[in-house]
C-alpha cells in the first residue's frame, strides 16, 4: 500500500536504477511496501519514506541522497557490495555518530565510486556505519593519507 502518486514510483525507480545500478529501484521502493512521498511547494517529490523510515531525499539535481534505511536496503539488495567505502576499527565510533570519514582510515572501496557519489560507509566486518557523499574517487581514497574521503550525512548511531 502506498500514498505515493502512481506516476511517481516508476520514475523514482528509474532514477535509483540509473544512480545505483539495476535493481536498486525495486530495492529502495518495493511494490508491497507503504511508501510515503513528501513534496516541495512546487509539488516535486522530496523525501521518500518506506514503512515510516526515510530512504532517500530527491535532490534538486535529480539525484538521491541516501538515508540510513536506504543504505541498508541497498546493502541487502546486491550480492556484491556496491557503492561502499570500508573504514578501519578506529573510525567506527566516529562514523556511526555522523562524523566524516577520512582517507587515512579507508581500507577498501568500490572501484566504481567517483567524487560526488552517494555511498555506504561500512566497518571491517561489513556492518553499515553510515551514509554520505564521496569527496574523493575510489583510487584517491586509497592513495591519500590526508583529507576527507566521505562527508557523512547520517550515521547509524545518530538516527533517532
Amino acid at each position: 500500500m502506498t500514498d505515493a502518486d502512481a506516476t511517481d514510483l516508476p520514475d523514482l525507480r528509474v532514477v535509483a536504477d540509473y544512480q545505483f545500478g539495476a535493481g536498486a529501484g525495486d530495492a529502495l521502493f518495493p511494490a508491497d511496501a507503504e511508501i510515503t512521498i513528501s513534496r516541495s511547494r512546487s509539488g516535486r517529490p522530496r523525501q521518500v519514506s518506506v514503512e515510516g523510515e526515510r530512504v532517500v531525499t530527491y535532490a534538486t539535481d535529480g539525484r538521491f541522497t541516501l538515508g540510513v534505511a536506504g543504505g541498508r536496503r541497498l546493502r541487502d539488495a546486491f550480492a556484491e557490495p556496491t557503492y561502499y567505502v570500508a573504514v578501519g576499527d578506529e573510525s567506527i565510533p566516529f562514523v556511526s555518530d555522523g562524523k566524516n570519514a577520512f582517507a587515512k582510515f579507508v581500507t577498501d572501496v568500490d572501484p566504481d565510486v567517483r567524487s560526488g557519489d552517494e555511498v555506504n560507509i561500512v566497518g571491517p566486518d561489513g556492518e553499515l556505519l553510515g551514509v554520505g557523499r564521496a569527496e574523493l574517487s575510489a583510487e584517491a581514497m586509497l592513495d591519500f593519507q590526508t583529507g576527507m574521503a566521505v562527508r557523512v550525512r547520517e550515521g547509524v548511531g545518530s538516527v533517532e
